[in-house]
């Protein structure tokens, strides 16, 4: 790997989609990801279709890059395998409910005491302190609890899930970043340290301004559709064969202009109740309908033609076969093909960090179950084959 982790050695007992999605990250930027899974059917998202020959595509989305290791930790020998592991790895991450690396001997303070060094962080659905901490929670279940559930959908209608595990990758995504401070303090102190991710902390960070304007006015923020809170027109119109997708912010009111001229409605120019962003939204009631009788007069591509040429921000509201098609998407690269063991080639999502210097590869697919224990075992705990041929012998591996 070229990218700007390599030489970091992560060790990887997390499942699904929290841990394995901010270990792909780092595998995607050079990291030797090393991926321990159960003996007999490895993480439970190998079972989750659909399948292409018998393979998870949901499974390969999160897991390129990765080395797969299977170690049987309710077995002695296999717990010694992990903590010799430890010793050599710089990172470990798993997304168990709190209390069950203890059970297998492994919480942080023993592994510790074999690697200082060692930065260990865990994900789980309410951290590891706090009266919900040993609760069950998924994705939607942090969704529903975590507010944005209740910020998404029409008004009027029931809540509704946006069209991503959110919950899970914003909790990924703060693992990692949080993985990358701490090694960076690392190269100053010396130490590794424990790190708490809660699904249910990320979520409640990342509602922008909704917990601002509950404490500046006091009003409970609820769904608005498409629209902005703030600045209007900010959402998705109806054009003549389609939806188009328009933004204006604040009060640039020679913006403002263009708008209403490309519509034909010069009359709202000059309106008061129009003159910024936040006047529109007070006033939405009267002006959406106007907007919105306008905008169906042309299609789609004809107002992006005409509103790009005036500088107004718009985009058509594409399904995912559009996006992988669009012109944008195809110039950076972003859709490409990667080898796997068994599929030769499949098409996937490319990262989209970009660096001018230490640039992240993505060489393969995900990983056999055990396809690299052999080789991690050799690499990095120096077992000979027979001493393997024994493990495996014992079903320890």
């Amino acid at each position: 790997m070229s990218g700007p982790l390599r030489g970091l050695k992560v060790l990887d007992l997390s499942r699904i989609l929290s841990g394995p999605f901010c270990t792909m990250i780092l595998a995607d930027l050079g990291a030797e990801v090393v991926k321990i899974e159960e003996t007999e059917n490895g993480d439970p998202a190998r079972g989750s279709g659909p399948f292409l020959d018998g393979e998870s595509s949901y499974f390969m989305s999160l897991n390129r890059n990765k080395k797969s290791v299977t170690i049987d930790l309710s077995k002695d020998e296999g717990r010694k395998l992990l903590l010799d592991m430890v010793e050599k790895a710089d990172v470990l991450v798993e997304n168990f409910r709190p209390g069950t690396m203890e059970k297998f001997g492994l919480e942080y303070e023993t592994l510790k005491s074999r690697n200082a060094r060692l930065i260990y962080a865990s994900i789980t659905g309410f951290g590891h302190e706090g009266p919900y901490a040993l609760r069950p929670a998924l994705d939607v279940i942090i969704q529903g609890m975590g507010g944005i559930m209740s910020l998404t959908g029409e008004p009027g209608r029931p809540p509704v899930r946006p069209g991503s595990s959110y919950a899970d990758i914003v909790a990924g995504m703060f693992a990692c970043i949080g993985l990358l401070s701490a090694l960076r303090e690392r190269e100053q102190s010396g130490r590794g340290q424990f790190l708490d991710i809660s699904m249910l902390d990320s979520q409640v960070a990342v509602l922008e301004n909704a917990f601002a304007r509950y404490f500046a006015t006091g009003e409970i923020p609820g769904p608005l559709g498409t629209r902005h809170p703030v600045f209007s027109p900010f959402q998705a119109f109806q054009t003549a064969d389609g939806y188009i997708v328009i933004a204006l912010i604040g009060g640039d009111r020679n913006q403002w202009a263009l708008f209403c001229s490309a519509l034909g409605l010069m009359e709202l120019i000059d309106d008061e109740r129009y003159q910024t962003g936040w006047s529109r939204t007070e006033n939405y009631v009267l002006l959406e309908p106007r907007l919105g009788e306008a905008l169906k007069k042309k299609t789609t591509l004809e107002w992006i033609k005409e509103l790009t040429e005036l500088g107004i921000p718009c985009g058509p509201i594409n399904n995912i076969a559009q996006v992988a098609e669009d012109p944008q998407i195809k110039h950076r690269n972003m859709i490409i093909e990667i080898d796997h063991p068994k599929l030769k080639k499949v098409k996937a999502v490319n990262t989209p960090l970009r660096f001018s210097r230490t640039k992240p590869e993505i060489k393969e697919s995900s990983p056999g179950l055990g396809q690299h224990t052999d080789r991690i075992l050799r690499e990095w705990l120096g077992l000979t084959g027979e001493e393997i041929s024994k493990l495996r012998g014992r079903k320890v591996i």
